[in-house]
């Protein structure tokens, strides 16, 4: 492969993406870590990539831009190491007997299959994480109830926004952040994050450092609702101070991923 074809095949890897680590780019290129390092800075410099702790993310042109939801089971095999260990941090703060409230999302996923096995109640509106933990799991799981919306996994029922159901915790997992809140792109989404923060004295949100860098069409949540963001070492210090400064406790994933 030339050095013209490996730039846009990453600039294409990149276009599905959104976010891709060093590591995952010598995976996809089967190329030594410097020579990646060379390709991002040649890109970054050309102003067709941005470099980003870790890895890259879109030009800011990119990002500036709107962008559309992708289905779950897009999102499920990203990021693998970076929702492992966000998810690692999370089941740290539930306690035997707390009720929960876990929402869609591929975060989300990987941390509530953590607690299959202990002694919590476990409310969600994801269809794969039910199915999961139906499978593979003894907590005590309450399913929300209506149709099925298989792009992001998620089970709705406009006539059923009158939950039952009151938790010590909200997790949830979001497409992009800002100053102005958690964003979300697919209106179900965030009708069902509305309705379903209101039923949670605490909200706790998973998101990887990748997501700061995206704007999504919707704004989900104020940051003023977030108790507190678990994510990873890939975290900007603006970003953290910009959270921190709404009164949110930030929790750092360590994740050991390379500059």
């Amino acid at each position: 492969m030339t050095e013209k074809e490996r730039l846009d095949a990453i600039v294409s890897i990149l276009d599905e993406h959104q976010f891709i680590s060093v590591k995952d780019l010598t995976e996809y290129l089967d190329v030594s870590p410097a020579t990646i390092r060379r390709d991002i800075a040649k890109l970054h410099n050309l102003g067709r990539v941005r470099k980003v702790f870790g890895g890259i993310a879109p030009s800011s042109e990119t990002t500036s831009q709107r962008l559309a939801a992708r289905p779950f089971s897009a999102s499920r095999v990203l990021q693998i190491e970076r929702k492992v260990a966000i998810a690692m941090e999370a089941e740290k703060l539930c306690r035997d007997g707390d009720k929960l409230i876990v929402n869609g999302g591929s975060t989300c996923f990987e941390f509530a299959k953590r607690l299959g096995y202990r002694n919590l109640s476990i409310f969600t509106n994801s269809m794969p994480l039910a199915s999961a933990l139906y499978e593979n799991g003894a907590c005590n799981l309450v399913i929300s109830g209506g149709a099925v919306h298989r792009e992001p996994g998620i089970i709705f029922s406009p006539a059923n926004s009158d939950y039952e159901y009151y938790a010590s915790k909200f997790f949830l997992s979001t497409q992009g952040i800002d100053a102005s809140g958690l964003q979300e792109s697919h209106p179900l989404l965030v009708k069902t994050i509305h309705d379903l923060q209101e039923l949670a004295d605490e909200v706790i949100v998973l998101a990887d450092s990748s997501k700061f860098s995206i704007r999504a069409r919707h704004i989900s949540m104020p940051l003023a609702r977030v108790s507190t963001l678990i994510t990873d070492d890939g975290l900007a210090e603006a970003d953290q101070r910009m959270l921190e400064e709404a009164g949110i406790s930030v929790i750092i994933a360590k994740t050991g991923t390379p500059t």
